[in-house]
Formats: C-alpha cells, structure tokens, sequence
C-alpha cells in the first residue's frame, strides 16, 4: 500500500488530484486540512494539518511515501516549507505546486525561495509550474460574479497572451509524478494547448454565460485595490509577469505526462456552465 499525502486538499487542485488518487488501487490517500472535519472527498483519510500548528506535522507525514505539497501564499512560505520538510520523515518523493517560470522573478525571489526549500531539502522532488487556473472563471472569489453580474473580465494584461489551465490537467500530472518513476529532479512548466488574448478569452466566456462579456483593461493599482502588505505585493508582481507574457508560452507537458492533450478552455467553459447560472 502506497501511502501519499495531499496538502491543500480542499483546495482547486488537491481536490482533482484526492479523487484521481483515490480510485487507484493499493493507494492510500491521506488529506491535509487545517480543518480536517470538512474535507468530504471520497476514499480520503482526514488529516489535521496547518502552517499554522507545526507540531502536527511530523504526524500528518508519518509513513507516507509522497506528498504533494501546495505552497502557501503568504512571505514566510520558504521558511515554512523548508521546516515542513525538516519535520517529514526521510524517504518520501515531493512534488511541489509552485508557479511558471519561477525563475523570472530573480533568484533571490520569493517564489524560488519557496523552490529552493524543496531542492534542498534532502528528499526526491518534482516541481510543477503552471499557469493560470481556468476555475479563477467560476470561482466567486474571483471572476465569476463580475461576468454574470456586469458582464465584464476586468484584467490586467497589457495586451499579453495567458496559456489557461484546467486544474484538473495540473492534477492529473500530479499524479503521474507522484506514481511514477522518472520525474524526481524534473521543473515541469504546464500549460493549456492554447494562448488565448483576453479579449478572446472574452468571447468564449459570453458563450458559456450566455451573455456578452467584454475584457476591461485596468492598471496594476486597480487590480491590488482592496489587498494590502504582501498580498498586494504578491498581486502587482503577479501582474507585472501577465504583461512580460510569463504566461503565454504553451507547452507539451500535460500531454506528455498523462498521454492525452490539455483540455481547452472552451471544453473546460462547456463542462462549467452550471457555474455561472443565476439565480431566478
């Protein structure tokens, strides 16, 4: 019995990966919370695990043989991971969610900090950076309620491309590294199959809402309002890397790795129209 850990396991893609992980047989699948008593996804073992309480984590990692480690959007994620590990037992392969193209943001950067902490840390590791998430469409934290609402996908782009995800293709290359050989000590920059403009991305978001949606340029400031410290930090460089075209580029990974083509976002939109339906 293989045993792995999800971290963030509520989260966009530790719920498409617990249920893949799940059905597989002669694996066991432990998920990490911070709350434990909501995790609900079938075939899951609930386990207590917070950054916040570091004295469950040699418990939460005992006797596991992978985890997937989601990394936490706050400044001290680089200190957090590395004492995480520090804490886990020797032996287990790490497969970490980190961001695209890491490297760009200068070796001294958070986001490869973060990294650094995994290849440092004296076990097997793959990294995983994708690009943005198609689910920021249907997420109400996001985007959704402005595209049903006013019709708008306010976006910082500056003119540049994003090559959209389905957190659902992250999950599943997560899976194939956490399962198999041949990935420790591998970056695997993921993409969807297409890069899309914004006012593309635009179009295809009015056939899934059922109603126009226009792309509205804004300005880093714009985009921040309402964040503050490094959250507001962490969102005007996020910006910044839309506009170099960080997330444009579009890559083989996903086919590579699962055998089958990265979903597009007009399948990922056709499988998600129940997202954006009103209320009546």
């Amino acid at each position: 019995m293989s045993r792995i850990l999800v971290t963030g396991v509520r989260g966009k893609t530790g719920v498409a990966l617990a249920d893949l992980l799940a059905v597989r047989a002669g694996v066991e699948v432990l998920g990490g919370s911070s709350d434990p008593g909501t995790v609900a996804v079938a075939g899951v073992r609930p386990v207590d695990l917070s950054w916040d309480r570091p004295a469950g984590w040699a418990a939460a990692t005992e006797g596991v043989e992978a985890v997937y480690l989601v990394r936490p959007d706050r400044a001290d994620a680089p200190e957090l991971i590395g004492a995480f590990l520090d804490a886990t037992p020797a032996g287990p392969h790490v497969v970490l969610l980190s961001e695209r193209d890491a490297d760009q943001v200068g070796t001294g950067g958070w986001a490869m900090r973060a990294e650094r902490a995994v290849r440092d840390s004296g076990q097997s590791w793959t990294i995983l950076r994708p690009s943005w998430f198609m689910q920021v469409f249907t997420d109400p934290r996001f985007y959704r309620d402005q595209l049903t609402g006013t019709g708008e996908l306010p976006f910082a782009d500056g003119g540049a491309r994003v090559a959209w995800i389905d957190a659902r293709d992250i999950a599943a290359v997560a899976e194939r590294a956490l399962l198999d050989e041949g990935h420790a000590g591998r970056v695997l920059e993921l993409s969807g199959p297409e890069s899309l403009s914004l006012p593309r991305t635009a179009e295809l978001l009015s056939r899934a809402v059922g109603r126009p949606v226009v792309h509205r340029q804004v300005t880093v400031e714009e985009a921040a309002a309402g964040t503050e410290g490094f959250e507001r930090e962490l969102t005007a460089l996020t910006v910044e890397r839309v506009r170099a075209g960080v997330f444009a580029g579009v890559t083989g990974t996903v086919e590579e790795l699962t055998g089958r083509p990265a979903r597009t976002l007009g399948t990922f939109l056709a499988d998600s129209r129940a997202a954006f339906q009103r209320p009546v």
